[in-house]
């Protein structure tokens, strides 16, 4: 429910009504009404379907029900309308992963850049440790987890890792920390 808080924040630059569609079409995704949180944003002025909380919301849809050649074409719009932000380039490089004809490699390609861009953002050297641990790199996958733990919540790194399926191989190096 993180991510719907911080969305929750950004979306007083939207003017109401649209800005209460948004609102509604968050908590109904968090909600697990996928349909209602559809119809909410269907509500929101043609004018604003690209502003980057809107795109954002779209791509979670869009995800949640794995349609990921969609969900691509949001997240290239998402990085498009809020280059400034990291998201877009997240969102676009889990799409990769997913979608047929994608995969690891390119969303490693992908979101290889965006280190420089968003150097303090831990979530893509944590998203590139999980690509490079599935390319089985496990060495590249260290030295990208170190970095998210140096720039991110270590604690709360380690803890999401130590769930996480795709880190695995390195289970038993981040127990030991």
């Amino acid at each position: 429910m993180g991510r719907f808080s911080a969305l929750l924040r950004d979306v007083q630059t939207l003017e109401p009504p649209d800005s209460h569609h948004l609102n509604h079409a968050i908590g109904w995704l968090g909600l697990g009404c996928v349909a209602d949180a559809r119809a909410e944003l269907a509500q929101i002025a043609a004018e604003w379907q690209e502003h980057p909380e809107v795109l954002e919301l779209r791509w979670m849809l869009l995800a949640q029900e794995k349609q990921w050649d969609e969900a691509l074409a949001v997240a290239r719009r998402e990085m498009a309308a809020a280059p400034e932000e990291s998201g877009g380039w997240l969102h676009c490089a889990y799409a990769l992963r997913r979608i047929a004809g994608g995969g690891l490699a390119q969303a490693w390609e992908t979101l290889l850049p965006a280190v420089n861009l968003f150097p303090q953002e831990p979530v893509i050297p944590y998203n590139l440790a999980c690509y490079a641990c599935q390319l089985e790199q496990r060495a590249e996958a260290w030295q990208w987890f170190q970095r998210a733990l140096h720039v991110g919540n270590k604690e709360n790194i380690k803890q999401m890792a130590l769930a996480d399926p795709d880190l695995k191989p390195l289970w038993a190096q981040i127990a030991a920390m």
